[in-house]
């Protein structure tokens, strides 16, 4: 070997190769530490949350009926408390909390009555504020809404369906629509984790199971009725966020807890499989020539990242999907901190079309919620 080739290879040993296996490690596609530049999830999550403050309620209104809070700004502002939790920032954690404090007095009759699932959700609020503040007034408030979640209605016009799901131990605010799923879920877990009171985590476990078996399918994916033949991306993405949520909290010693987990990691290979090149999911996960809709994949990578994280996933498998969802997510959030591509509130309907042709909002807080839990979730 003559000289000059000695020095080329003594020079590429000692600089250019330990450079070049450096940049591969740290150019690790299941790596859910290091990010570009200004989409780290402590960047956007601050992003995100301090535009929800700025934002005004989002309200229930329809005809005959009071104008209450609506469940997406329920699932937004827990996102931001959670949001707020793993970024140890306290002082957004004041500003979420003083956010709360006209509804104990002037905006009072902006509490939704819980009276359906929809409504019931908001107590996941005033519970999880009681949980970083321990201010006792939300502790209250938000019990009683998981309370009433589990106690038959008042009147004499209670459906058979209503009155067969609480004869059952079911909260008679079933409907057997995928949404309802993470509804119920989230409500039950944070009064779980408020009081300690294993009841409210055995109702949340009991219920996900009925959900489970009346609506998962063989492919692992989840219908959005069981009159609706249809994979619709935010549906599966409720539920995919609410097993997560309630695996992170179940006991071990909880009988339902073997059977979610399977489900959940059997619904988590489907949804690998269905995964666009850019990170998301699809209007309907099924149909490759819908669009991108964010807010389902902005729950399916939350459910995905938390599984990760907590053990319950291989990384080597997951972790580069669990990475390509949050940078696929992130990018169609804009520079006023506004999520695009979010499908508006939809009803269920047994008509493919109907899917296809829902309205794409931009802001929707549909879609900011699970950005915020996404961000959460990678944090902690």
């Amino acid at each position: 070997m003559n000289s000059v080739l000695r020095v080329t290879l003594f020079c590429y040993l000692l600089f250019i190769l330990p450079f070049h296996c450096y940049s591969q490690r740290s150019e690790d596609n299941s790596d859910l530490k290091q990010w570009p530049e200004g989409l780290s999830p402590l960047e956007v999550g601050k992003r995100v949350a301090w535009h929800f403050l700025d934002s005004p309620h989002f309200i229930f209104s329809q005809p005959g009926l009071p104008k209450t809070i609506a469940y997406p700004e329920t699932c937004a502002w827990y996102g931001a408390l959670e949001f707020a939790k793993s970024s140890t920032d306290s002082i957004l954690l004041g500003k979420l909390k003083a956010r709360f404090e006209p509804l104990f007095g002037k905006d009072s009759l902006l509490i939704p009555s819980p009276d359906n699932v929809y409504y019931s959700v908001f107590g996941a609020v005033p519970l999880e504020i009681y949980l970083l503040s321990k201010d006792s007034r939300f502790l209250k408030l938000g019990k009683w809404f998981a309370d009433k979640q589990w106690e038959l209605p008042s009147g004499q016009n209670i459906k058979p369906e209503t009155k067969k799901y609480y004869d059952q131990g079911f909260t008679p605010q079933t409907l057997l629509w995928v949404d309802d799923s993470y509804m119920i879920t989230i409500l039950q877990c944070e009064a779980y984790l408020a009081t300690g009171d294993r009841r409210y985590i055995e109702r949340a476990s009991k219920e996900m199971v009925m959900y489970l078996d009346s609506l998962q399918r063989p492919n692992g994916l989840f219908y959005h009725a069981t009159d609706v033949p249809f994979f619709w991306g935010r549906g599966n993405g409720w539920i995919a966020a609410g097993m997560s949520d309630l695996l992170r909290f179940l006991p071990e010693n909880n009988p339902d807890k073997p059977k979610i987990l399977a489900c959940y990691k059997k619904m988590m290979a489907a949804l690998l499989n269905f995964q666009n090149k850019n990170g998301t999911w699809n209007e309907l996960i099924d149909e490759p020539l819908s669009w991108v809709e964010t807010s389902g994949s902005g729950m399916i990578g939350y459910a995905m990242i938390t599984g990760v994280k907590n053990g319950w996933l291989d990384k080597n498998i997951y972790g580069s999907a669990a990475r390509k969802a949050w940078l696929g997510l992130v990018k169609y959030i804009d520079e006023n901190a506004e999520m695009h591509e979010v499908c508006e509130s939809t009803f269920r309907k047994n008509d493919k079309q109907y899917y296809l042709d829902r309205k794409r909002n931009i802001g929707d807080l549909h879609g900011q919620a699970p950005v915020l839990w996404c961000a959460s979730a990678l944090l902690r």
